[in-house]
């Protein structure tokens, strides 16, 4: 088997067409269609299904397609960390819109002063569609907050958040004082996360749990424009401390939720330690190494740190 094959085997998957594909890579037809039939005879499976209007990877051919993308892309970064002489490549980090307000900015420089070489890819997104892009190879590691991960996956604890009432001082009713129970909430206004967010499945069980019957008055997925809704006094929200590092606290109003067991896990999850290449093991490293160093100066509200 050759790089060459992989390569081959790939261009046609992304355009669907054999002809398409060799005039992108440069061959004729014949010839890229014998590496293909070289390649399924090695691997004694068939990768592609031809059709009338192109060719589609088969269900052997799309588990190929992902270790074959994978395989290229150690291939060059190793080219380029020997053509370099230090640890260069790209790296994909998936956070959550909470998490990258406090990680985002910092990982980035961490990366820059570390590893200059180094091309840093981060996508803030919802966890659960974060898990759906590490299930794709489409990131090599992300911050998120569910266990139920595949075995192939690395997975260690980073730091524990307690969640928050947040609100502006003019709504009413609100809470006051530095604590509050989720029994005394029945009568707050709240806005919170659609039932795709993984945090308002984690709110819904706990409100079931204290036998109260949020009174929701409005559903917001994007946290810039939550954040927006509960400063102007529409509602409250909870969440997170870390949701309000890009406003001024002066604006807001935060009563720490009491309940036991309320509260959210941060992981770092990535692929395994055999997929990822260096550069990625190396930004794994920096990401937990980040993320201690914003807890333990207190640049993390609401944070505490988790042992492996």
């Amino acid at each position: 088997m050759e790089l060459r094959q992989l390569r081959y085997f790939v261009k046609v998957c992304e355009l669907r067409s054999m002809g398409r594909a060799a005039v992108e890579l440069g061959v004729v037809t014949s010839a890229l269609s014998q590496q293909i039939s070289r390649l399924e005879s090695e691997l004694s499976t068939r990768l592609l299904r031809r059709h009338s209007t192109g060719v589609m990877p088969t269900d052997a051919g799309l588990a190929f397609l992902h270790q074959a993308q994978l395989t290229l892309r150690h291939a060059d970064d190793a080219v380029r960390a020997a053509q370099q002489a230090r640890l260069s490549g790209h790296v994909s980090v998936g956070l959550a819109p909470t998490t990258a307000t406090v990680l985002g900015v910092p990982l980035m420089q961490a990366m820059q002063a570390r590893y200059p070489e180094v091309r840093l890819h981060m996508v803030e997104a919802l966890s659960g569609h974060l898990t759906t892009m590490l299930h794709a190879r489409q990131l090599d590691l992300a911050v998120l907050f569910q266990t139920d991960t595949p075995r192939r996956w690395s997975v260690s604890p980073l730091l524990a958040e307690k969640l928050f009432v947040i609100a502006s001082p003019t709504l009413t009713p609100r809470p006051t004082g530095k604590k509050v129970r989720l029994s005394q909430l029945a009568e707050v206004p709240l806005i919170l996360p659609s039932g795709s967010h993984g945090l308002r499945a984690t709110l819904m069980a706990a409100f079931a749990r204290a036998r109260v019957t949020p009174r929701i008055v409005a559903e917001v997925d994007g946290l810039a424009l939550l954040m927006d809704a509960v400063r102007a006094g529409h509602g409250a929200t909870i969440q997170p401390g870390a949701a309000t590092a890009r406003h001024d606290r002066d604006d807001l109003a935060l009563t720490q939720i009491a309940d036991a067991h309320v509260g959210r896990r941060n992981l770092l999850v990535s692929l395994s330690d055999d997929e990822l290449s260096p550069a990625a093991l190396a930004a794994r490293v920096v990401v937990a190494e980040t993320a201690r160093t914003l807890v333990s100066e207190g640049r993390w509200a609401g944070a505490s740190l988790l042992e492996n």
